[in-house]
């Protein structure tokens, strides 16, 4: 199985905890909550569905289309696809690795959009391990500039100051989430009611870095190599 094949389907068991939904309703759901699926088509996700189903992880039952009029209307009624108890260790059990899997550019995204149903000793392992990743980069990313520079033109040398900069932004915004756990705040709370939590220790107010503070880069894993 492909690493993208991967996380596909650690998408949709994720997606599945949350609640049943038939296909158009999953791919919807991974186009707009989840932008790393923007490509990803019909002909992906169902047969990606159909592994999930053999393995035990899901099932199929009949929507609620109705019954009568179906005949008439020439249309199939829509399988809904439900997470059954295997599935849900399964996801669990990816939910809870930790490894370079976990932070690198082509999963780092996804695993992302499931912190607020992952414990924060992983999150804070997930997000070390990716701002520790990121931080390499940037280091490989200084010198080979250091050694270039004068044998790049004018635009070279900005697209490369360019991908420094969003690589910057990504650990800038890393270490304000990694403080953020250490501090034991989340957004779960706040998020849902539109304001921030206070901290009872400090008083500071409570939540996570927002999807528009300057500090966050536009979208996780989407660095510049």
């Amino acid at each position: 199985m492909s690493r993208r094949s991967g996380i596909l389907e650690f998408a949709v068991l994720g997606l599945l905890r949350e609640s049943p939904m038939h296909g158009y309703e999953l791919r919807k759901r991974l186009n707009t909550s989840l932008g790393v699926f923007r490509a990803f088509s019909y002909g992906t996700l169902y047969p990606c569905l159909k592994t999930l189903v053999a393995n035990g992880w899901l099932i199929e039952e009949p929507g609620n289309t109705d019954e009568a009029a179906a005949p008439l209307t020439g249309r199939r009624a829509k399988i809904v696809y439900r997470l059954t108890a295997e599935g849900k260790e399964h996801f669990e059990q990816l939910l809870s690795q930790t490894g370079p899997d976990a932070y690198e550019d082509e999963t780092f995204a996804a695993r992302f959009a499931f912190f607020g149903q992952t414990s924060r000793d992983v999150r804070m392992r997930v997000l070390e391990g990716r701002r520790s990743r990121l931080e390499e980069r940037l280091e490989k990313m200084r010198a080979s500039l250091a050694r270039t520079r004068e044998r790049l033109d004018d635009y070279t040398l900005e697209l490369q100051r360019h991908g420094m900069e969003s690589v910057e932004r990504e650990v800038r915004w890393l270490n304000e989430l990694i403080e953020s756990e250490r501090a034991g705040r989340d957004l779960r709370g706040s998020a849902s009611e539109g304001t921030a939590q206070q901290d009872t220790t400090s008083g500071t107010t409570g939540g996570l870095p927002r999807p528009g503070d300057d500090s966050r880069p536009d979208t996780p894993g989407d660095t510049a190599t």
